[in-house]
């Protein structure tokens, strides 16, 4: 407003000042000007209100553009011309039209199409008939989401897909009484988390371990898929009895050990739930104790892809699950009385936590 305010003085004061002394004042702003062309940036910043001063004065003189000298005529030009569009458009406006939509009926729109991507409109405009709203599918077109692809699927989805034709195998090292070292060969079935095969030796060489996987899979058994680290054990013998099988083998990367998670985490249950509470005194006790276990962990143990939903004809589990005890605490403490080789609570433990 100050701005117009002294441009509008400036005129009037003009029109009272002899023509001489308005030619001096031109000289001395164009000198001026030429001045803080020289120390000023190359592009000079205006805003919209300089703009349209440019462009009023272009309308009444257009022979005035050679006098401009911050920026170029063509500049002037074009806003004029960007002026000539605004206006046109703004005269030409549809006022009326069909009306919009309410914003719970748009917002459900754009929902029903983040939750649904591979619908379209017309399975969208469907759907809100059945609940019972009337809008034209050119509006369902309208106002959902554009521009999406239909979605890939992830890592996650993609093994949940392919989960039960994958089998993940590794090693448990377990101690002895005498201070030796026995390799469990595990190997686990993604699809259901089951312990499939547990084998015990001393010296887990690439023949031993073929012969393992032969017994572990019969040839109408056996996975699509074996996830493997990159152990030395698994030598050519090994690889060539899978693929002999054809089974495909897929190792990890080195130091990956999170690209076998099943098998590690099964691995770690087996300690924490049973090695971890008793001694081993030699290779045969500790298959034993291997082969109790798994008994126990492929028919009553928690099953991660079941969503652990207890199994129908367990009733140990349909216990566990109708117990208010659900945390991982009362799962330890329930667990240990249970008898690995009879499958139902020992009578002395059971007794002990009853109080009699």
């Amino acid at each position: 407003m100050v701005v117009i305010l002294r441009l509008l003085i400036g005129v009037l004061r003009n029109c009272i000042m002899s023509r001489g002394r308005l030619e001096a004042e031109v000289i001395l702003l164009r000198h001026q000007l030429n001045i803080l062309r020289r120390q000023s940036p190359r592009r000079v910043q205006l805003n919209a209100f300089d703009r349209a001063i440019f462009v009023c004065l272009y309308r009444y003189f257009p022979d005035i553009g050679n006098a401009v000298a911050i920026i170029g005529p063509e500049t002037v030009t074009r806003w004029h011309r960007m002026g000539f569009r605004a206006w046109w458009r703004w005269k030409s406006r549809n006022p009326g039209g069909r009306p919009k939509i309410d914003p719970e009926l748009r917002d459900l729109v754009r929902r029903m199409c983040e939750e649904n991507p591979l619908w379209g409109a017309p399975r969208i405009h469907g759907e809100l008939l059945k609940l019972g709203f009337t809008v034209a599918q050119s509006t369902v077109s309208k106002y959902r989401l554009r521009g999406r692809r239909p979605p890939s699927q992830g890592w996650k989805t993609f093994l949940r897909n392919h989960a039960d034709g994958i089998a993940a195998v590794d090693f448990l090292v377990v101690p002895t009484l005498t201070f030796e070292s026995l390799f469990a060969f595990v190997i686990l079935g993604v699809g259901r988390r089951n312990i499939l095969w547990i084998g015990v030796t001393t010296n887990p060489t690439a023949q031993w371990l073929a012969h393992q996987i032969t017994e572990a899979f019969p040839w109408d058994t056996a996975p699509t898929f074996l996830i493997r680290d990159n152990d030395c054990a698994y030598g050519a013998m090994f690889t060539r009895r899978v693929r002999s099988m054809g089974i495909r083998d897929r190792p990890i990367a080195p130091r990956s050990p999170w690209q076998n998670g099943y098998v590690e985490r099964a691995i770690g249950s087996i300690r924490r739930e049973c090695l971890d509470h008793m001694i081993v005194w030699s290779e045969a006790h500790l298959r034993r104790v291997l082969k109790e276990y798994t008994s126990y962990y492929n028919a009553h143990g928690p099953i991660s892809a079941c969503r652990k939903m207890p199994h129908i004809d367990d009733p140990l589990s349909v216990a566990a699950a109708s117990s208010p005890a659900t945390s991982w605490a009362d799962f330890i403490i329930n667990t240990v009385g249970f008898s690995f080789r009879n499958g139902q609570p020992s009578n002395k433990k059971g007794k002990q936590r009853d109080g009699t």
